[in-house]
């Protein structure tokens, strides 16, 4: 009996500590941790975490504060409390907020009131829906308000205008002035068929004491965005300089009211992503794509003076920083991600770069994980430049065994193929299936430098491909790739990149997925809420005949090459996905049923472009590895 007892002594902590690798239902009780800031007497780090509960297919989530020291975290329900608050007037008077408005009739029942069981929506101009909702004629308006005061101005009144910006922007799309006078927004002056082929949003000064509004903006055409005032009221935001082109370098503006000045124009590499002020106002700390990577940066705030600009990039390393949550002294608190882990926030020492970790919220889930490795590679394209190719590895990686490997489309096209980890393409949870991930840093992605970066636009059939290509056929030359077993994977730009490289990649695949894929450049320019993004990368309207780069783009069409496809392929379209909507994952799958090619539609009807409800997600992770078990292992 003492044998048995201390045989379960010896077996007990080995079985409760037993190594494992990531599963779709491990991945879905991961933490999502977000900063929120620091508070206001720098005591405290103040930030979120959103729990995914698979039974009631939704997240929970809690706010914690944790001192600066580091010592425990505790939950709280007080968090603006805490916060510095620049929807309150710096005097108290003022507060500011938003709210929807009923600004346009849309509905039969607006039109015709007797009908009130009617089921009709009337459009006379586009922006009819986008992202995933369908115009109501709802406006979302900036209200002033005295504290303790329940009379409302609306600053936009009768405006058919948005702020916060739809779908994305919130309550960062406006602030108040440090002098408790003015107010200013973010807004796009355009509506209809103008909102869908423009991306010229502006920045607005409301003055309370006149009552007057001023664009700040004015003479700029492209994106403006995130205002935040440093203490002494001089104003920094994200600003693109062309209309219509969303990707366009994003560059950091800052105006003390006489004059307005470019911090990174000249860093032709550098497009910011976030920026914070430093606490003694005198430079900027910020968050830009390098290398395959996000970073940070610091740049000086030189005002009238005749000193240089200069930018520092503080960190460096195989990971993310992913945002800034505050500063106190020396130290600067962000959030960083790499392929293995999920968002946690770290301490930064902004004098020498070093990064301890701060929260802790998912460590107990890893300590029992076996984690991937991965490798940058630098790649030769074909015309003779250096890609950045990351490799990611299985667990307990063996060189000398052969593994089956995917090929990793990213989408975008402009988006960073950096160290993120996702909860749907989590590269930990592929490799830990035993596939080798080759990802490239193709062309069309930022941190390059903006010649690498705008190489896709209006092309999207040409380089990028070959990039892509090049990648895979370098990696294939390692003797772990089992080129018998190769797959491509890639969603909505990546999904476009796997419909076209099925119909040219000359037998290299066994097997294309391909989730909310471009499929059809006619239908798609047709159907798309965006159409500025359209007018952009195809360079202009299908029936514009004598455009030649807009009749370029169109033969590009992955639809026009269904004829050479002949690999099994899996489809994957979010029923709410108005962006690449619908029509393009059902033309894919009747074009390969029609074509007697073994294929896979799986359909969404509750998604956008993106999975987030957590049982549609555990279905897309099974079924994603179901068909790779099916058509490659």
């Amino acid at each position: 009996m003492k044998r048995l007892c201390l045989l379960f002594l010896i077996i007990f902590p080995l079985y409760l500590f037993a190594q494992t690798t990531i599963t779709p239902e491990l991945l879905w009780k991961i933490g999502r941790v977000n900063g929120i800031g620091i508070s206001k007497d720098k005591q405290y780090i103040i930030y979120s975490v959103a729990m995914p509960d698979v039974e009631q297919n939704k997240s929970t989530s809690k706010t914690y504060r944790i001192p600066v020291n580091g010592s425990v975290a505790e939950i709280i329900i007080n968090a603006d409390t805490l916060l510095a608050n620049n929807h309150i007037s710096a005097d108290g008077k003022w507060k500011i907020s938003d709210s929807d408005v009923k600004i346009m009739n849309v509905y039969g029942s607006d039109f015709h009131p007797e009908l009130t069981k009617s089921n009709v929506q009337i459009y006379n101009g586009l922006d009819y829906r986008h992202w995933d909702t369908w115009e109501d004629g709802k406006f979302s308006h900036i209200f002033l308000s005295e504290m303790n005061d329940t009379t409302k101005k609306d600053l936009m009144a009768g405006q058919p205008y948005d702020c916060p910006q739809k779908p994305f922007g919130g309550d960062e799309d406006y602030t108040f002035n440090p002098d408790g006078k003015h107010v200013v927004y973010v807004t796009k002056q355009k509506q209809g068929t103008d909102y869908a082929i423009s991306t010229n949003t502006d920045l607005f000064e409301y003055n309370i004491e006149t009552g007057e509004t001023k664009n700040l903006t004015e003479d700029n055409k492209g994106y403006d965005l995130n205002p935040s005032y440093n203490k002494k009221g001089e104003l920094a935001w994200l600003s693109q300089k062309r209309d219509g082109y969303e990707a366009d370098k994003q560059d950091l503006i800052v105006s003390n009211g006489k004059r307005k000045m470019n911090l990174t124009a000249s860093h032709d590499e550098i497009n910011v992503e976030s920026f914070k002020w430093s606490d003694d106002d005198r430079s900027i700390f910020f968050v830009a794509p390098k290398d395959g990577t996000l970073q940070l940066f610091e740049v000086n705030y030189p005002g009238l003076t005749k000193m240089a600009v200069a930018v520092k990039q503080i960190t460096n390393g195989d990971f993310d920083v992913s945002g800034i949550v505050g500063q106190k002294n020396n130290m600067l608190f962000v959030t960083r991600t790499d392929f293995n882990h999920a968002q946690e926030i770290y301490a930064v020492n902004i004098i020498d770069g070093s990064m301890k970790q701060f929260t802790h919220v998912n460590d107990s889930t890893y300590s029992h994980l076996v984690m991937i490795s991965w490798q940058k590679k630098y790649v030769t394209t074909t015309d003779n430049k250096q890609m950045v190719v990351w490799v990611v590895y299985p667990p307990n990686f063996d060189s000398t065994k052969k593994y089956p490997t995917l090929l990793y489309c990213q989408g975008g096209p402009q988006a960073a193929l950096t160290q993120f980890y996702s909860f749907r393409w989590n590269f930990q949870l592929i490799a830990s299936n035993g596939y080798v991930v080759v990802a490239p840093c193709r062309r069309g992605m930022p941190g390059f430098g903006t010649q690498w970066n705008e190489a896709v636009s209006k092309d999207w059939g040409g380089q990028v491909l070959k990039d892509y290509l090049s990648a895979i056929d370098a990696v294939s030359k390692e003797p772990y790739v089992d080129t018998s077993k190769r797959g491509c994977v890639g969603a909505s730009f990546g999904g476009f990149s796997v419909f076209a490289l099925a119909g040219m990649h000359n037998h290299r695949f066994k097997t294309f997925l391909s989730h909310d894929g471009v499929f059809d450049f006619r239908s798609m320019y047709s159907t798309t809420d965006e159409l500025w993004f359209e007018n952009w990368e195809k360079g202009g309207a299908y029936w514009e005949l004598n455009n030649t780069v807009a009749q370029r783009s169109l033969s590009q069409s992955p639809s026009n090459f269904v004829q050479n496809w002949d690999t099994p392929i899996m489809i994957v379209q979010g029923g709410k996905d108005y962006r690449v909507p619908i029509e393009q994952g059902q033309g894919a799958f009747q074009a390969a049923q029609l074509r007697g090619i073994k294929s896979r539609f799986l359909f969404l009807p509750d998604e956008n472009h993106w999975v987030l409800k957590p049982q549609d997600a555990l279905v897309w992770q099974h079924e994603f590895f179901k068909w790779l078990d099916e058509t490659l292992k």
